[in-house]
C-alpha cells in the first residue's frame, strides 16, 4: 500500500483513538507530514523500536505498541507452555504515554494468556533488566526513548538473561510483528479481568528493595565512603526522569549524604521543561547542575538520562569552572579505580576481563593492560556485552569486572545486563571520594591517568537524516566510505580498514584477515599513529555516527589532531 492508502485507512477508521484522530486532523492538508507518518512501518530492529509520537504506521502510538507486543506474544505462543507462563516484566519512563503503552502491552499479552508484571509507576531501564532475572520472566518490555527529545517514545524487548533480546529471537519476533499487519484488529483484554485472574500483577517496592540490595554491593571500599561520603559535595540530576526513583536511595545507602538533587529537574516531566535534550552527553543539560555546583562549591556533578541507563559527569577545575567528562574518560576513571581498589583489597581475579564496544577508546585498554587484565571488544550495543557476560558465566573463562560504551553507558556488576546509571552513580561517587581522600578531585585524577598512559582525545559526530529520504542518504554515505575510502586523514596514513559488514580487515600492504565478530554495517580506519576513525549508522535513530579517536604525547597535540580529523572528515561527507 502507498502512504496515501495507509493514511486513508487510518482516516476512515471509525474507532480511532480520539487524541490520535485530533492529531490526524491537524495534518489533513500537509502531505509531507502525512507521507512521513505513513510511508513505511516504524522499523522494528534488534533493540525494539523508537519513533516520534503521533498517528501513523511510522509513529509511536497505542496501535504500533499493540503490534509490537502481538509479535512478541505470537512468538511466545510457539514456546513450551511452562516457558510462556513465566510471563513478561514491563516498566516505563516519564515520557508522554509511557504508562499507557505499558498497560496496552499487558492487555495484548493477556489475550494470549501470558502473565505480565507491570511496575506501579515509572522505573529505570536497568531495574527492568534486573526484574527479568529476579522474577524469572521469559522477557521484559521497557517503554522508553532513552535520551531522545520529548517528541519521541520507544519500545525495547529484553530476553530471559536480562539483556536485550538476542538476534535469533529478535528476528523471529520481527517476523511475527510484520504478520500482525492489521493494527486495528489486534485484540486486547480487559485490564480489570486480567488483574482478577492474576494475568496482570502490579509490582514495585519488593523489586526496588531487591535491586537496591544488589546496588549496595557495588561499593568496593566501604571504609573510604564512610569517611569521605559525609563531606564530599555532589550535585545529582535525574533530568526529569526515572533516576530520582532509586538514585537518591542508592547514594544514601552507600553512605553519601552531602549531595543535592537539582530540584528543578527532580520531578518526572514528559516535557523535559528545563532542557532542550534530556541527554547527559549534551553540555546544555548540565546548565542547572553547574549553577547549583558553583553555589555549593561541589566536587562533582552527575546527570543521568530519563530512563537512567546513561550517566554524564562534570568536574571542578582549578579555576572553579566545571569541565564535562566524555563517556570514555568516565569509563577510564571508573575502571582505573575498580582495578586499583580490587588489587589493594586482594579481590582482583586472575582471570578478570573488561568488555567494551569497538568504537570506544583505547584509553581503558591501556589501563586494563597495566593490570594484566584482558580487554574484549564487541559490536556496538550493550546486548553484545551481555552476551559476553553470559558466556563467561557458562565457561568460567573470565570474571567480568566492567563493561562500557563510549555513549555514556557503563555496567559495574552483572546482576543487570544493560548499562546501569544507578550503579554508575554510586561507583563514580566512590571514585570521587577516593581522590578527595588524597586532596584531589576527578579532574586531577584524569590528568594523572593522561600522564601515565598518554593523552587520548575522542569525539562522536552524529549527522541526522530525517524523513523519507533519510535512510537512503545514510546508505549512500556508507557506500561512499566503502568505495572511495580515504587513504589518509590530516596527513596520517591509513594502515588498515576493518569492514564489519564483510568481516574483513585489509591492511594497506595487502594482507587480509578475518574479523571474528557478527556482521555489522561498520567501517573502522586504523591509522599508522594508533589513531582511528569509525563510521556506522545508528541502530535507533535516523543518524550516521562518525567516531574520532586520537592519542599523543600531550593533550594539546591530541586535541589538535582530532580537530584536523574532524575538519577533513566533514569535508569528505559534504563532497
Amino acid at each position: 500500500m502507498s502512504w496515501k492508502d495507509n493514511y486513508t485507512v487510518w482516516a476512515d477508521f471509525a474507532g480511532l483513538d480520539p487524541k490520535l484522530r485530533s492529531e490526524l486532523t491537524e495534518i489533513k492538508d500537509d502531505q509531507a507530514a502525512q507521507e512521513d507518518a505513513f510511508y513505511a512501518p516504524l522499523e522494528f530492529g534488534t533493540a525494539g523500536m523508537r519513533g516520534i509520537l503521533g498517528p501513523g504506521i511510522n509513529r509511536m502510538n497505542i496501535y504500533t505498541v499493540r503490534q509490537a507486543t502481538e509479535g512478541l506474544a505470537l512468538f511466545m505462543d510457539t514456546l513450551a507452555e511452562s516457558v510462556k507462563k513465566r510471563g513478561v516484566a514491563i516498566s516505563f519512563d516519564s515520557r508522554h504515554h509511557s504508562q499507557e503503552f505499558a498497560h496496552e502491552a499487558a492487555r495484548v499479552l493477556g489475550m494470549h494468556g501470558i502473565p505480565s508484571f507491570v511496575f506501579e509507576s515509572l522505573r529505570p531501564t536497568p531495574e527492568l533488566s534486573y526484574t527479568v532475572r529476579h522474577l524469572g520472566t521469559y522477557a521484559g518490555i521497557m517503554i522508553t526513548a532513552s535520551h531522545n527529545p520529548k517528541q519521541y517514545n520507544g519500545y525495547k524487548i529484553y530476553g530471559e538473561d536480562g539483556g536485550q533480546m538476542p538476534p535469533k529471537e529478535s528476528d523471529l519476533i520481527t517476523k511475527f510483528v510484520r504478520q500482525a499487519s492489521d493494527l486495528f484488529n489486534i485484540k486486547v483484554a480487559d485490564e480489570k479481568e486480567l488483574k482478577s485472574s492474576g494475568l496482570l500483577q502490579i509490582i514495585g517496592k519488593e523489586v526496588d528493595e531487591a535491586y537496591l540490595a544488589e546496588v549496595k554491593k557495588v561499593t568496593i571500599d566501604q571504609d573510604l565512603v564512610a569517611k569521605e561520603g559525609k563531606t564530599m559535595k555532589l550535585i545529582f540530576s535525574p533530568l526529569h526522569g526515572t533516576g530520582a526513583v532509586l538514585g537518591e536511595k542508592a547514594l544514601k545507602q552507600a553512605g553519601f549524604t552531602n549531595f543535592t538533587m537539582v530540584k528543578e529537574q527532580a520531578k518526572p516531566d514528559p516535557e523535559f521543561s528545563t532542557v532542550v535534550k534530556p541527554n547527559p552527553e549534551d553540555p546544555a543539560a548540565f546548565n542547572l547542575a553547574i549553577e547549583h555546583g558553583k553555589k555549593e562549591d561541589a566536587d562533582l556533578l552527575i546527570a543521568v538520562d530519563p530512563d537512567a541507563d546513561r550517566l554524564g559527569a562534570a568536574v571542578r577545575q582549578p579555576s572553579g569552572e566545571y569541565q564535562l567528562l566524555t563517556g570514555n574518560q568516565i569509563a577510564a576513571l571508573m575502571l582505573n579505580y575498580i582495578l586499583t581498589a580490587r588489587k589493594k583489597a586482594g579481590t582482583l581475579p586472575q582471570n578478570a576481563v573488561v568488555v567494551k564496544s569497538i568504537v570506544s577508546s583505547e584509553f581503558a585498554t591501556a589501563i586494563a593492560k597495566s593490570y594484566d587484565v584482558e580487554m574484549v571488544n564487541v559490536l556496538t550495543g550493550f546486548k553484545f556485552i551481555a552476551e559476553q557476560i553470559k558466556h563467561y558465566e557458562k565457561t568460567k573463562e573470565h570474571t567480568f569486572m566492567f563493561g562500557f560504551e563510549e555513549s555514556y553507558g557503563y555496567l559495574v556488576r552483572p546482576f543487570v545486563r544493560d548499562k546501569d546509571a544507578v550503579q554508575s552513580l554510586v561507583l563514580l561517587a566512590e571514585v570521587a571520594a577516593y581522590y578527595k581522600s588524597m586532596g584531589q578531585n576527578l579532574y586531577d585524577g584524569l590528568q594523572e591517568l593522561f600522564q601515565k598512559y598518554g593523552f587520548f582525545a575522542e569525539k562522536t559526530i552524529a549527522l541526522t537524516f530525517d524523513g523519507v529520504e533519510g535512510a537512503e542518504e545514510i546508505n549512500t554515505l556508507m557506500a561512499k566510505f566503502r568505495k572511495n575510502a580515504p587513504t589518509a586523514f590530516a596527513g596520517v596514513k591509513v594502515a588498515a580498514i576493518e569492514d564489519f559488514a564483510s568481516s574483513e580487515k585489509k591492511s594497506t600492504s595487502g594482507e587480509v584477515s578475518r574479523i571474528e565478530l557478527p556482521k555489522a554495517n561498520v567501517l573502522k580506519y586504523i591509522l599508522t599513529d594508533g589513531s582511528w576513525i569509525a563510521v556506522r549508522p545508528s541502530g535507533t535513530e535516523p543518524k550516521i555516527k562518525l567516531y574520532l579517536a586520537t592519542e599523543a604525547q600531550t593533550q594539546e597535540k591530541a586535541l589538535l589532531k582530532r580537530k584536523k580529523f574532524e575538519d577533513e572528515i566533514r569535508d569528505f561527507v559534504k563532497k
